[in-house]
């Protein structure tokens, strides 16, 4: 029993269980048809955001897609995307990692985001929330060492050498939900890197992230962005978890020296 007051009259409003299944039944059916699915799996995704990128990237190649192009995915679902749009394309797939500064206070909140080469991006928070230095470079120290376990790990070495010079870098995943590893990965090649140009491409993100997208990359590709964006998951019909092994299997195909 719940009691509401308005225009100063007390109503009882007594809910039966049957009653609020339904309702949750009807808010459930809503949400799915707002969040239908656009993809049967990454593998689709991928096969779809190849055929929307090749006459993009075909207008900017001066010599061959296959020499101009290099396919740069973000672990680990973003590796089953990047493999076939590299498949597609003929080109060759790399990866990049960074991982997120969490607030002291609550860990799961990113104010920022370190890169392979041990270099960091902060957000505008770090001072509103009088976070010291100290902790921050404690917490890109820490996280500088399991971005290195992963490089090796999945592509057996943590130099870029000059991997992305002169190169169009397509940087891809399975989709942007919060868009701060991606765009930390963006400023990173961007500000690092001799790249001629760098396109994000991803199968599905919220519209409202795309502005903040092509501040970091010449070109911005996302051929979905359904409003209200709930959820990446949502959007696909199987979204399992990928494994560090699938990304090994992948990575070892376009030649890296894996262990």
């Amino acid at each position: 029993m719940e009691k509401v007051t308005t225009n100063n009259i007390r109503v009882s409003l007594c809910l039966h269980p049957t009653l609020i299944d339904k309702l949750h039944k009807g808010y459930t059916e809503v949400l799915d048809k707002l969040q239908s699915v656009i993809y049967r799996d990454r593998v689709e995704a991928g096969n779809h955001l190849a055929k929307v990128l090749e006459p993009v990237i075909e207008t900017q190649t001066k010599d061959s897609i296959q020499r101009d192009i290099l396919v740069v995915a973000i672990p680990r679902g973003g590796v089953i995307v990047g493999d076939i749009i590299a498949s597609n394309l003929g080109t060759k797939l790399d990866i990049v990692v960074s991982r997120k500064i969490g607030s002291p206070e609550n860990p799961e909140f990113a104010i920022g985001a370190v890169m392979p080469d041990g270099n960091y991006f902060l957000k505008d928070v770090v001072d509103s929330f009088n976070i010291s230095r100290e902790y921050v470079e404690q917490e890109a120290r820490d996280q500088l060492k399991e971005i290195h376990r992963r490089l090796i790990s999945y592509r057996g070495t943590i130099d870029y050498d000059k991997e992305f010079a002169d190169k169009i870098v397509v940087l891809v995943d399975d989709g942007i939900a919060t868009g701060a590893t991606l765009m930390a990965s963006a400023q990173w090649i961007k500000s690092s890197f001799n790249c001629r140009r760098l396109v994000i491409a991803v199968p599905v993100a919220p519209p409202s992230i795309l502005n903040d997208l092509k501040y970091f990359a010449d070109n911005v590709i996302v051929p979905f962005t359904p409003d209200p964006f709930m959820a990446i998951g949502r959007f696909y019909r199987i979204f399992d978890q990928v494994s560090d092994e699938q990304v090994k299997k992948i990575m070892k195909k376009y030649g890296y020296n894996v262990p």
